[in-house]
Formats: C-alpha cells, structure tokens, sequence
C-alpha cells in the first residue's frame, strides 16, 4: 500500500527567509547610533548634534509616512516583488550611508532607507495570510517579529566589531548594505505569492493552509485603491490604531528614556545603566515566541475574539504595573527585572496585534497593517516630546516619576481600548481571508 505523502515544508521556507529579511531591516536601522559615536566617524564627518537630530528624524517620520503607500503597492502589485524592491532599495541606501560625504547625503540616505524599510512589515504580515495556518498565525508572526528584534539588539555589537576590526565607520554600511542585496535575491527565489504558485508546495500543504479559512484561492483580484470609505467608517480598526499609538507612547520610554533615568533619578553608573537596558530589552524578545503561543492557544480554547482580545488587553495592564512596581525599587537587580517586565508584557501582545490585522484586514491585508502601525509609529514620534513636556511640567524634583505615570497611563489605557477590540469583526464585511 503507497503511503501519503506528507505535506511540504514550504512555508517554513516563506517564513524563514521573511525572518531573515526583519533581521536585516532592525540591523540597517540601528546601526546607525553606534556609526555616528565611532571616533573614525567623528573625525571624518563633522555633523554637529542638530544636524545629526534631523537625520535620525528623517528616517522615522519617513517610515511612519511611508506605511499606508509601501502597503497599497504591496496589495496591488504584488508582495513578492514588492519585498523584493524594498530590501534591495533600503540596502542601497545603507551602502549610502557610507558614501556620505556630509549632513545633506547623510540625511537622504537615511530618508530612503526609511522610506524602503516602511513597507517590510505590512508586506510580510500579507504573506501570513496565505503562508501560515490560520491557527499558527500568531506564532509565525512572533517569529519574524523575534527576527527584527535580534537584529537590533545585535547591531550595536556587530557594527562596534566591524568599525574596530576594519578601522573605519564606512565598512559597516558597506558590508550590511552587500548582504541586503543578497537578500533580496534569496527572497525572490524563495517566494511566491501564493501556495497554488508554488512549485515546491504539493497538495497536501495546499490543504493544510486551507483550512479553517473561507475561499483559498489565488485568483482573486488585487485592491486597486485604498478602501479610505470603509477605513475611517471603523471603529474596530480605529481602536487598533489608538491601542498601537499608546502601546508606543509606553514602550518607547525603554529605548529613550531609560538610561537617563537609571543615571539621574536613581544614580546608576553608566555601566549598571547599560546591563539594566539591554537586559530588559533581551528580556523583551524573550516574550515574543510565547505570545505567539499564547494567542494561539487562547484562540483554540476561547475562539478568536477572545483569543486575541485577552493577550491584547491583559498584557497593557501588567506592563503599566510593572512600571509602577520599578518606582518604588532602587537596586540594579530589582530595576532589571523590573523594567525587563515591562518589556517582556509589551512584547508579549505584538504577536496578537500581528494575527487580529490578519484577520480583519481579508486581501488588503498589507495597506492596512501599514495604515495602523503609521499610526503606532506616531506615537514613538511624539512620545520624547510628550515626556519632556510632563517633565518640564510637573517634575519638579527631578525624580522622572510624573514621566513613568505617563508611560504608565498610556499602556492602562491601551488595555482598555483592547476590551472593544473584535478579531472577528473585518474591515470589509465580504474581504476576509
């Protein structure tokens, strides 16, 4: 008797190599703080510190403004050849980056590279639609998250090695602007836009992404505009928005805030402040592959309202306590666990935030993530200002608490906002995928 074949691993493939590509996307985008503090660098380009503001806000406003058309091309024309350009384009302009001869080359190279970089995130949570079981959608998705998460982390100690090993700042930008390119060419190998297209995908795994899940086809004609109507008509996704923009509001104090608080406020060395960042943050991508089991999970047992709703809401609670529990601590150890809580529930959610897009956004699946994590990025670009507001305002001893409220508030009431949160709810009623 002839024995079934087995389902191919293709997706494993898909998913290994869009991991791969958000790795590369935070090791780009990171990079560039320890480029600009490399002494080969200070000595060779004489940027003065507001220039050097001006190209770092370059690159984030161009990536959130960049979000919803990066995403409406990749719904329109294609992920695979979307992708493709957009990790090409945002490794030339790193390989810019060290071409730089001054301010204005130094800030379009890195306007470009965030203006490339805004549509990675949109286009691969698409290829979860089809490259991922409906059930796992939470998973795959914290996978790629982890892979851009390792990438920052990462890059500090790359880019450091590679600037003291080869004695000049230009070889990081050089290097990790030729394996972009490799990339690239790995991922149009890899990729198609759909298990049917695939010649490596047989029935049987055709099968398996099928179900659970309405028509699975891929004949179905792309968006040819963005569904502005139905968008601004939902409350559902403006929620998402709301929850995203807060969610960053309290996040954002981890990676801009923190270590002036550890050394001011609670009097830290630099070198105590240091373990404390990196320890939290690690803690934070540590999270990552267990929120994605857990909204899976929960959307077995609960269905998948709840099953999103619950990691979604839950987590936004224990991190703002999490914040209130490091003001009453002083000792490094206590504030690393601390403040590595706060990270480890903040992430914990972004698996379940990925997979309720995924179920509500149907075949226009990577405009709208785009036009909801604009509105996330929104809230890292404000959140410096906003806090030094607050500061300025009511510190008035200088201890940073009345900030850390604020951080504090914003994932309280993210928590909230994810209670009317429904997975089940889409966009465009007859749009689901």
């Amino acid at each position: 008797m002839a024995v079934a074949a087995a389902p191919t691993k293709v997706r494993h493939s898909i998913l290994t190599v869009t991991t791969l590509a958000a790795f590369l996307m935070y090791l780009d985008r990171v990079c560039l703080a320890w480029i600009v503090g490399s002494t080969s660098f200070k000595e060779n380009l004489h940027v003065t510190e507001t220039e050097m503001e001006w190209v770092k806000g370059a690159f984030f406003w161009a990536y959130a403004l960049a979000q919803v058309p990066a995403g409406w091309l990749s719904d329109r024309f294609g992920g695979r050849i979307l992708m493709t350009i957009y990790i090409a384009t945002w490794s030339l302009f790193t390989l810019a980056t060290s071409f730089s001869l001054g301010f204005t080359t130094l800030f379009l190279a890195r306007l470009g590279c965030g203006l490339a970089e805004a549509g990675a995130y949109p286009t691969s949570s698409s290829f979860m639609t089809k490259w991922a079981h409906v059930e796992s959608r939470g998973l795959a998705s914290s996978i790629i998250s982890m892979g851009g998460r390792i990438g920052g982390a990462l890059a500090p100690w790359l880019t450091a090695t590679v600037i003291l090993s080869l004695g000049d700042w230009r070889w990081a930008g050089w290097i990790y602007g030729v394996a972009g390119i490799g990339v690239a060419v790995l991922f149009w190998a890899v990729y198609r836009e759909h298990p049917k297209m695939h010649p490596g995908c047989n029935d049987k795994e055709v099968a398996l992404l099928a179900k659970g899940r309405g028509e699975f086809s891929c004949a179905k004609p792309p968006p040819r505009r963005f569904p502005w109507a139905p968008v601004l008509r939902s409350g559902n996704l403006w929620l998402m928005n709301a929850y995203q923009c807060l969610t960053n509001i309290g996040w954002a104090f981890l990676i801009l805030s923190l270590p002036d608080y550890l050394t001011k406020a609670v009097g830290l060395s630099e070198k105590e402040t240091g373990t404390i960042s990196t320890l939290a943050l690690t803690i934070g991508i540590a999270s990552l592959p267990l929120g994605g089991i857990l909204t899976d999970y929960c959307t077995r047992k609960m269905g998948h309202r709840w099953g999103r709703l619950l990691p979604l809401s839950m987590t936004r609670f224990l991190a703002a306590g999490s914040y209130l529990w490091a003001l009453s601590l002083d000792t490094p150890l206590a504030l690393a666990i601390a403040f590595g809580a706060v990270a480890f529930f903040a992430d914990l959610a972004l698996p379940a935030t990925w997979a309720t897009m995924q179920d509500i956004s149907g075949r226009h699946q990577a405009q709208l993530f785009g036009w909801s994590n604009m509105w996330g990025n929104f809230g890292a670009a404000i959140q410096p200002k906003l806090f030094a507001f607050i500061l300025l305002s009511f510190d008035h001893n200088h201890d940073y608490q009345e900030g850390i409220y604020l951080c504090a508030i914003a994932f309280a009431l993210a928590g909230f906002l994810a209670l009317g949160i429904n997975s089940q709810q889409p966009v465009i009623k007859e749009d689901t995928m």
